[in-house]
This record gives structure tokens, sequence and C-alpha cells, in this order.
């Protein structure tokens, strides 16, 4: 198996969960799986790769943020503005199909 060394989506980038439906705007990339071995077992029920990028969302209409590895997610077929409270704490503006880090956010 080859592991993956770039993700294949950007922080500011609409996508859509495959598995779950819903869409969210990406605001951090882990090369790799970073949670625990718990969290893994609790959680990620499809097995996804641990050696392949995983990314941090933030869900619309949700004020949780979801981990998510990158089989499971798609390019957004219709971006649309995220509805979440921390997008204007991480982002300065949306251009129709992708967010800008707001300067100062790592």
């Amino acid at each position: 198996m080859t592991k993956s060394t770039h993700a294949r989506f950007s922080i500011g980038q609409i996508v859509d969960h495959q598995l779950f439906g819903y869409q969210g705007v990406i605001f951090d990339v882990d090369v790799t799986f970073q949670e625990s071995d718990e969290w893994y077992e609790s959680v990620a029920k499809s097995r996804p790769p641990r050696d392949q990028p995983w990314y941090h969302v933030l869900p619309d209409g949700a004020t949780h943020t979801t981990y998510v590895a990158e089989r499971n997610l798609k390019n957004a077929r219709e971006p649309n503005p995220i509805h979440h409270p921390l997008v204007d704490a991480v982002f300065s503006e949306f251009d129709g199909t992708q967010y800008s880090l707001r300067e100062g956010v790592n």
C-alpha cells in the first residue's frame, strides 16, 4: 500500500461527506490520522485508512466539528456558504466556491 503524501483537499474548500450527506468547509488538514486508537475504534466505523489525509470540517448547520478521512469526502457539487458559528472566526470571506483563511489563523 502506498502512503498518500499530499492532501487532495485544502483549507477553505467546500466538500460533501459521501457517507453522511452533509456539506462543510475544511479548516485543518492532518497528513495522517492523528486521533487516538480508542476514537478510531468507536467512531470510524467504516475503517478508513489511517496513513492517508484526514480533515477537520465545520459542517453546515451544525455547531460541532468533524474529523473525516479523505476517502469519505468529495468536491462539493454545488458549494454554498457554510452556516457554522466558527466560520467567521476562521475565515475572512467566501468567494462563491471556497473560503479564505483569516490572517493570523494557523
